[in-house]
């Protein structure tokens, strides 16, 4: 389709679950690439792999760039998204030598970089060092990771462009066209939104309709500023320039009363010397569709923190944490049901915190120092701050909170709920996306003060919270299942029904001969659903980049994501 774009493998799809909650979209650009050729410069190209189970295997690739040793790769790379998985990703970036191949010498891979999908949404651009074997950076080397979101469900513009009269570059043929679509950011630094297919030896080029998200084209900004360039084709990379212009989604728009819009192609130098100067060609937008709604990662790309609380069950029934028997029994050798399940699901969460710091709380237990009973404590001891440093602290938190105190009862929840649900009330009358609550209830038993547990929990529906709840051991769980609105509608004892489902159960010993991501995945599929149901009762749109978001032309809706 493209002589610019030397497409090097056919693009695949993250392998997962039949169904998705979106679609990525990534955008690679390298910076100081080391130079690896003798005569010109590396010829580069980025490899992303995905890491399934244990095994790295190729995923997709960008086009080969010919002779650049800061390139901005046009081929955007496609991933299946899921909230709920660790998506273990690398790029490496090679120096081609030849048509498809990829160099088996060690001078031919000019460094590489680990990550997972869910850093690069939740940073939205993510800038790393190269690393070259044995974790010796790559020089000043660095990868740039854009992600945008695209799915049907996201929102896009499909755009069709032609030109007319543009110049002739070429001395014994016509000139080969393309057009480049650059979006100019916050910070004035300029990101390539599209790279169109050359024309060969036409002056009256029509190009391919192409679809773009509107995120990356415009950041959903109508009136942010769209550079576009025009160029004459070379094979050696050296393109010779024909003319430029500027445009806003905004003016784009106009079409939308059936008329065309127009903009002069002008080269900068030809206007400053040529008195009589109009330009260097026009450009023509044909054809525009558009389509917009929200999605889970529109707020989360749009800033949403997700802030994760856990409560662990203290309760005598759990066994003497000092014997082997016992659910609390620290083996060295290997995490109990308590830990597994925290680190499972705290492991997703984390990459969606930018401050890395979770609450962790305990119930049923007595404390120091007087040992009074106590259903809502932190289990670091210090009331004033609760949290700790990332998933090992809270790991250390527990570990150092059950000599100090005397597991003992009963099974209840309700304070903790109403607790969580209380600071979520406070982030929810703030009137913005800006931070989700999960909750994870971690007990060895059905829950002695249900009735206020379900009142709880009605009352939890109107916040932006959500709750999962592992059963741990082997009790009868059965009525803990009423708590799961899978099968009905919960409702208060009064009678009233939740306001959305926002309560996931799952016995651990389900999982017990199953990988921990098998749990996350399970207890964690449901959020981003309940994210987006959140949000749209309460009629709030994510937050920057997603303002100004193209009322005059569609309604924004917020509707649960599906691929």
């Amino acid at each position: 389709m493209n002589d610019v774009l030397e497409a090097v493998s056919p693009a695949t799809s993250l392998s997962g679950p039949a169904t998705c909650v979106s679609k990525v979209e990534l955008r690679v650009a390298c910076k100081a690439l080391l130079d690896r050729d003798t005569l010109n410069k590396s010829d580069p190209c980025v490899i992303i792999m995905v890491q399934t189970n244990g095994q790295w295997t190729e995923l997709d690739r960008t086009e080969v760039i010919k002779s650049n040793l800061h390139p901005v790769f046009a081929k955007v790379l496609s991933l299946d998204y899921y909230f709920e998985e660790v998506q273990k990703l690398r790029f490496e970036v090679y120096d081609i030598h030849g048509t498809h191949s990829i160099g088996t010498r060690d001078d031919d891979f000019l460094g590489g970089v680990e990550c997972t999908l869910g850093q690069i949404v939740a940073q939205k651009k993510m800038v790393k060092p190269l690393l070259l074997k044995y974790g010796k950076y790559a020089g000043k080397s660095t990868i740039t990771v854009h992600a945008e979101e695209i799915s049907g469900n996201n929102g896009y513009v499909e755009l069709s462009f032609c030109a007319k009269k543009l110049d002739d570059k070429d001395l014994f043929s016509k000139s080969d066209p393309f057009l480049e679509i650059y979006r100019i950011n916050d910070d004035e630094t300029e990101q390539l939104v599209h790279r169109t297919e050359v024309i060969k030896n036409n002056l009256n080029p029509v190009w391919e309709p192409f679809k773009v998200s509107l995120i990356s084209l415009c950041s959903c900004d109508e009136d942010r500023k769209l550079k576009c360039l025009v160029w004459d084709y070379d094979s050696r990379g050296k393109h010779d320039f024909i003319g430029e212009f500027y445009v806003t989604f905004k003016e784009m728009q106009k079409i939308s009363s059936g008329n065309k819009v127009t903009w002069d192609c002008v080269n900068p130098k030809y206007k400053q010397k040529k008195r009589n100067y109009k330009n260097s060609g026009v450009v023509i937008l044909t054809d525009m569709k558009l389509h917009r709604v929200y999605s889970f990662l529109d707020y989360i790309m749009g800033g949403c923190q997700i802030h994760f609380t856990v409560a662990i069950d203290f309760t005598a029934s759990n066994g003497d944490p000092r014997n082997s028997c016992s659910l609390h029994y620290i083996n060295p050798y290997q995490p109990n049901e308590y830990l597994k399940a925290l680190i499972a699901v705290g492991e997703i969460c984390q990459d969606y915190d930018s401050d890395k710091r979770f609450s962790a709380l305990g119930f049923g237990a007595r404390i120091p120092p007087n040992y009074e009973v106590s259903h809502d404590f932190a289990i670091n001891f210090n009331p004033e701050d609760d949290e700790c440093e990332e998933i090992q602290g809270v790991v250390e938190a527990y570990q150092n909170c059950l000599p100090k105190i005397q597991l003992y009862g009963p099974t209840n929840v309700s304070p903790i709920i109403n607790r969580i649900a209380k600071l979520a009330a406070g982030d929810g009358n703030i009137k913005d996306a800006s931070r989700y609550h999960i909750l994870l209830i971690l007990t060895d038993g059905v829950v002695t003060d249900m009735a206020d547990t379900r009142e709880a929990i009605v009352r939890a529906s109107y916040q932006p919270l959500s709750i999962i709840i592992v059963g741990v051991g082997n009790a009868d769980f059965t009525d803990m299942q009423i708590l799961d609105g899978d099968d009905g509608v919960l409702r208060s004892p009064k009678g009233e029904p939740v306001l959305r489902d926002i309560v996931q159960f799952v016995p651990f010993r389900d999982f017990k001969t199953a990988s921990p991501a098998a749990l996350a995945k399970c207890v964690l599929a449901e959020v981003p659903k309940q994210v987006v149901e959140y949000y749209s009762h309460k009629a709030i749109s994510p937050m920057i980049p997603m303002r100004d978001l193209l009322t005059p032309i569609l309604s924004p809706v917020a509707t649960t994501p599906t691929e």
